[in-house]
């Protein structure tokens, strides 16, 4: 296939010697990708981006001396270059990962565990190079723009909505979700809607992403359990991992959660698809649901068969999405209302509540249709 454009230039930056040269192999078989250097500290990499700035920065966060995360907040901000962490699945791994996506980092992923060396260019790195081509294209003046708004002394909680215990908020996000979950969480008052959310994240790292979120807004966020029952005022954050998340009737009635096997729909588990497709047959019309920033077409569906339904959807626009990618699949399938600023989204949900006849109103969203295309 010919290129259209120049490869995408790409620096690596991991105290290991052997994980530097995995990467620069898995990223070298890419015709899109060039890799331009390697560095062993975040020292190396300053020097690195001062005399040859890449496009692109695959980042480890523990590195002895300056160490990633200062390198990130000092230099990688400063001058605005698209960064991936690459991190350990640890508690301290995950956790510090989440920082690095709250100070500036695009993307998150984990380090392959206990593979034999000759076994890692199978695994679960095949998506890296995606990743890679995905950030690259991101507005890092946007980005900067996104943080400070996801941050919770920015962020005013909202007049809560009516009827809030008969309705349900229904999220999913992937690349650039951390800070778009953030703002739309950071607005959501005490006696909210029960808010369930499906954020592209590997094992581990939803855990430590709702604890940090959970110690800021002013609702509860947590990682969504096996039962766990819906309630206002408790957004539930699936983990991730091999599971998807749904809704369930409880033998009470009452609206819950359950984790299933199955296979990876739009190449994710969870799902975001899967979640909002349980959602469309239990909640609607009773449902609001929106699509925020992320690359692939994950939800597109879903939000389309809420919306058919009857539920209130909606997805973030073009000129706040760090990557237009799912809110763009589901647009062009009809599946939404509106397009709506991140800085609105959290607003346009709690006013869509207890309203009804979503599908008789959709004068600006193009008609729907349905697709089984899975990327």
């Amino acid at each position: 296939m010919t290129r259209s454009s120049a490869p995408v230039t790409v620096l690596v930056v991991d105290d290991s010697t052997f994980f530097r040269r995995f990467l620069t192999r898995t990223l070298a078989a890419d015709p899109d990708i060039e890799v331009i250097g390697e560095a062993a500290s975040a020292e190396e990499a300053h020097d690195f981006v001062v005399a040859r700035r890449p496009e692109v920065i695959t980042l480890d966060l523990e590195m002895p001396g300056l160490g990633g995360m200062e390198f990130l907040r000092q230099t990688v901000a400063r001058l605005r270059i698209p960064t991936i962490v690459v991190s350990s699945t640890t508690q301290l791994g995950a956790r510090r990962s989440i920082e690095a996506l709250e100070a500036g980092a695009i993307d998150v992923m984990p380090k392959p565990q206990g593979v034999a060396p000759g076994l890692m260019d199978t695994i679960a790195m095949a998506t890296l190079a995606a990743r890679v081509r995905a950030v690259a294209r991101v507005d890092m003046k946007r980005m900067q723009t996104a943080v400070a708004a996801a941050a919770p002394a920015s962020s005013q909680a909202l007049a809560a909505p009516v009827r809030s215990r008969e309705w349900v908020i229904a999220l999913g996000a992937s690349t650039g979700g951390v800070q778009a979950l953030g703002t739309v969480l950071h607005a959501l008052p005490v006696d909210c809607p029960p808010v369930v959310i499906v954020q592209h994240m590997p094992a581990g790292f939803t855990e430590a992403f709702a604890r940090r979120l959970n110690a800021t807004c002013a609702i509860e966020v947590r990682e969504a359990r096996q039962g766990d029952r819906l309630s206002p005022g408790l957004a539930l954050i699936a983990p991730g991992g091999e599971r998807h998340m749904r809704l369930r009737r409880a033998a009470s009635g009452e609206l819950a959660v359950e984790m299933t096997a199955g296979d990876p729909v739009c190449y994710s588990t969870p799902s975001v698809d899967v979640l909002l497709a349980s959602a469309a047959k239990l909640a609607a019309p009773r449902l609001s649901a929106a699509l925020l920033t992320g690359m692939g077409s994950d939800g597109a569906n879903g939000l389309l068969a809420a919306r058919l339904a009857g539920a209130q959807t909606f997805v973030q626009d073009e000129a706040t999405s760090l990557v237009y990618g799912m809110p763009a699949r589901a647009w062009e399938r009809g599946a939404a209302l509106a397009q709506v600023p991140l800085d609105q989204m959290a607003e346009k949900l709690l006013a869509s509540v207890g309203t009804t006849s979503a599908t008789q109103r959709a004068t600006a969203a193009p008609a729907p249709r349905m697709t089984h295309r899975g990327v």
